[in-house]
């Protein structure tokens, strides 16, 4: 009999998605024989607007082979993911990504209970497609790394949630706390933007997720439950959180002051951007291209003397 976390997972991994992420899939598979995998998530996925920036994650053997570089490789290796900036041609329209890549070990890992850092988990609790995958072996160690992450999330869920309430609420108290441990920019309803998006998977998840995490409950009169967690329990684990909020804020600077160096395809990106906020084509000169940080201030400022910012 199958699990019925590995069934929900399965199903969501295999959704059929947008031709045009399919095609950026098969682009970022293509580009190395190292690619084991590639996930797509996020808003696109949950609205599907591919006019936007697409999110993705590629899992790889070799960081190596993916990046050709040694250093950028040891970057990534050191403080993962790095993150690139990828478009394709398809039917007449170009689609456009944000690129996150890992090794396969990297990612399992980052999505257990163990770790300091949120980022893998949190983000992987929340609706992921699976539209390239090398093999059925890959598909079973994604699939168990998703689940993973899924089985992690709910487990904070009870240990940081309320001590009654129902599944929403206790996904809702987590992705609260999730967002509250990175350096982010979204609202405070972020969190139930995020669960609103889809009430009846999140219901339908907390269950069997507590189950794998040997988290009894309770069912109460009014239809709300209780994980069965001990107070001390609670308690260490409050303390545990703050900690890796701390530790987790610590890990966003260094990505952010890591991607002004690693970031490849950045001035393609940049220059999208301006495009798409400001409605201004700017030229970029093969120097601004290569060095988009560096380049950012001389291209405000040129934005500034035509009027289009102020």
């Amino acid at each position: 009999m199958i699990d019925p976390l590995d069934r929900l997972v399965g199903r969501e991994l295999s959704r059929p998605v947008p031709a045009p992420a399919i095609a950026l899939a098969r682009h970022l598979a293509d580009r190395s024989p190292s690619v084991a995998a590639v996930l797509f998530y996020g808003a696109a996925l949950r609205d599907g607007d591919m006019d936007g920036l697409l999110d993705f994650y590629v899992l790889v053997d070799s960081l190596a082979d993916w990046h050709g570089s040694r250093w950028r490789a040891t970057a990534n290796r050191l403080l993962p993911p790095n993150v690139s900036y990828a478009e394709v041609a398809h039917e007449g329209r170009m689609v456009r990504a944000k690129v996150a890549v890992m090794g396969v070990d990297q990612f399992a890992r980052a999505a257990g209970f163990a770790g300091a850092d949120s980022t893998i988990w949190a983000r992987f609790a929340q609706p992921a497609a699976l539209p390239y995958c090398r093999d059925e072996a890959t598909r079973g160690r994604v699939s168990a790394a998703i689940g993973d992450a899924i089985v992690t999330a709910a487990r904070w869920a009870a240990l940081l949630g309320p001590l009654a309430g129902g599944p929403l609420v206790y996904w809702r108290a987590l992705f609260a706390n999730t967002y509250r441990a990175e350096l982010r920019v979204e609202g405070a309803g972020r969190s139930d933007l995020i669960v609103g998006s889809a009430p009846d998977r999140y219901q339908r998840l907390l269950a069997p997720a507590w189950d794998r995490a040997g988290i009894a409950t309770v069912e109460h009169p009014d239809g709300t439950i209780s994980p069965l967690i001990p107070d001390v329990d609670r308690r260490a684990a409050a303390l545990a959180w703050g900690r890796r909020v701390r530790v987790g804020k610590v890990l966003n600077i260094l990505r952010l002051t890591k991607a002004a160096f690693t970031f490849v395809d950045g001035g393609h990106y940049l220059a999208w951007k301006i495009e798409r906020h400001t409605g201004t084509r700017l030229a970029l000169t093969p120097w601004q291209l290569r060095h988009p940080v560096l380049a950012g201030p001389f291209l405000l400022f040129r934005l500034w003397r035509r009027g289009v910012v102020r």
